[in-house]
């Protein structure tokens, strides 16, 4: 949960609060516009928004947006943003790429789906094995359907039904997911979920291997489910040991483990599976690639494709595995994937992320010295952010130390009235293949005059 963490002899609240009330009002008088028009939305739309989250990551009042190039967009009242969240990374390539917009008109005016293959599949797959090292693949359209189908496919295998998450965890909006530890118990997290959406899911501390093996030894656990970094509570990295015994453990005990690659396959090329050489059974993707077109997917090894070929769902024959949907894999899925992976996510476009990413997090940690702030950056890939402590955590329990809510809407809020878009609350700033050097440092010269308003 955000918390208000920050030492007092690092932040001073009363100049925090009074800049954020200033702040507020710039706001609301550059966006009237926007305003206007969620007044309009309010008509036909809950919050005056077509899906709820565009009005609850931000505590800013939701803006409307014309159009978006490169690293930029501008909303209807002809305000332009450099764009640090990415649409949470599903824009990673930035606004108005035009090799995707070219393989989205070709192949629209070609038929965007048929619930047939086309030629495209195979080239995208091949890429994906080769760059991932899992063998068959599946696609679906977000990384939270990818989990959903994962889940099933392992409760199968194994005849188990309880999995493993981590605190800090988030693995799409899914009831075995969607859900928090209290007083010793797992509970459903959100409203509308079924009584008993938790009752199969354990949640334990990221890094603790030793509480991994005693959970695991009870042999009830059908599937291991992990980020290679928890990147929805700032970063939290795997200790050097954390993997190596993650992948042993889940074998000795007989579960089966998924990588969730949903932000961190835009962290490195072939994702910190190929980077870190890890080797899941399952791992899965999302946020369309960073392009903006819906659809995800999941890597498998051979014994789970094989599992999966046995228990083939099917209108006209016995069924199997509940897995599929009719839009996912479509063609326009397809050949978006295919000219991603081709012609924007090659080696050197990941290295130009990195370092940027290196950039940003070199130069927050520069400005918390000479602010004299006892803080750290958060560091991966092209993902930075703040973290409110001298050192970087090691749980999500410690990572939550650093979700200060009301220093982070104050930096945004202040940020966006200076044209920055900032991230959201529990991610933090990343660049993308649009970003150039010179706008990492905007985005710092901004932090710098923000922590120069509030810090004692």
């Amino acid at each position: 949960m955000p918390s208000n963490a920050a030492s007092p002899r690092s932040i001073d609240r009363a100049r925090l609060d009074a800049l954020r009330q200033n702040e507020d009002r710039q706001f609301l008088s550059r966006t009237r516009r926007s305003q206007a028009l969620c007044q309009q939305g309010l008509r036909t739309m809950p919050y005056g928004v077509p899906m709820s989250w565009m009005a609850g990551l931000y505590r800013t009042a939701p803006i409307y947006i014309a159009h978006g190039s490169g690293a930029y967009f501008t909303d209807v009242d002809g305000n332009a943003y450099l764009d640090f969240n990415l649409c949470d990374l599903s824009m990673t390539i930035g606004y108005g790429n035009a090799i995707v917009a070219d393989a989205l008109a070709h192949q629209a005016r070609r038929g965007t789906q048929f619930l047939l293959p086309t030629e495209d599949a195979i080239e995208v797959t091949r890429m994906l094995s080769e760059r991932m090292g899992l063998p068959f693949w599946q696609f679906t359209l977000s990384a939270s359907g990818a989990n959903t189908e994962v889940i099933r496919i392992a409760r199968l295998m194994t005849g188990r039904r309880r999995i493993v998450i981590f605190g800090g965890h988030y693995h799409g909006h899914i009831e075995e997911t969607l859900v928090r530890s209290e007083n010793g118990q797992t509970v459903p997290d959100t409203a509308g979920l079924s009584p008993g959406s938790a009752a199969h899911t354990t949640i334990i501390p990221f890094n603790d291997l030793v509480t991994l093996e005693q959970t695991l030894s009870r042999g009830d656990v059908a599937l291991v489910l992990t980020e290679p970094v928890l990147t929805n509570c700032n970063l939290v990295q795997p200790s050097l040991a954390f993997h190596e015994g993650l992948r042993e453990l889940t074998r000795r005990h007989g579960a089966l483990l998924c990588i969730d690659e949903a932000h961190t396959l835009q962290f490195a090329f072939g994702g910190l599976t190929r980077a870190w050489g890890l080797r899941p059974d399952f791992v899965t993707a999302g946020k369309g690639f960073g392009s903006g077109v819906a659809f995800g997917l999941y890597g498998m090894s051979h014994a789970v494709a094989e599992c999966f070929e046995r228990n083939f769902d099917s209108d006209v024959g016995p069924r199997g595995i509940a897995t599929g949907g009719t839009t996912y894999a479509s063609a326009l899925a397809m050949a978006v994937a295919k000219a991603v992976l081709e012609e924007i996510f090659t080696e050197d476009a990941y290295q130009h992320l990195s370092s940027l990413g290196a950039q940003l997090a070199d130069g927050l940690d520069a400005i918390f010295k000479r602010r004299g702030l006892p803080w750290t950056a958060f560091r991966c890939g092209p993902r930075s952010g703040f973290c409110l402590e001298p050192s970087l955590p090691r749980t999500g329990d410690e990572s939550a130390n650093s979700l200060d809510a009301e220093l982070i809407d104050a930096r945004r809020v202040f940020m966006a009235n200076r044209g920055i878009w900032d991230a959201v609350l529990s991610a933090g700033p990343q660049v993308s293949i649009a970003h150039t050097s010179s706008d990492v440092e905007t985005y710092l010269q901004v932090v710098d005059e923000f922590l120069g308003c509030i810090a004692v």
